[in-house]
């Protein structure tokens, strides 16, 4: 796992930063836009916002004398690539956990 890697899973592991990153992905927002959807300080935010965007997550534009906020998920993919990697053993586990409660289905109808 890279150093990267590493950094944006502690950026992530933050609930209201993953939230922020959630409102991004529907459009590019201002802070003031952002914190007037969370019950936090707008300073909060702004912490917030300065974590993802040093970790590559959020790019900054000046329009005029407003900065938008913009999420850039590029990083977030090498998150999904490692994540992807266990789709089988979970599907295999889903799998198992199928005929078991099938197999427990077809066991009881037989007892009745």
């Amino acid at each position: 796992m890279t150093y990267r890697l590493q950094n944006i899973y502690s950026v992530i592991a933050d609930d209201r930063r993953r939230a922020l990153i959630d409102c991004l992905a529907e459009g590019e927002r201002t802070a003031g836009e952002l914190a007037s959807r969370f019950d936090i300080s707008r300073p909060a935010v702004a912490k917030h916002l300065r974590i993802l965007e040093e970790n590559g997550l959020v790019t900054i534009t000046n329009v005029g004398r407003t900065r938008v906020h913009r999420l850039n998920a590029a990083p977030l993919r090498e998150v999904h690539d490692w994540v992807q990697k266990y789709g089988p053993f979970w599907d295999d586990r889903l799998e198992n956990l199928k005929q078991a409660v099938e197999a427990g289905v077809k066991a009881r109808k037989r007892e009745d």
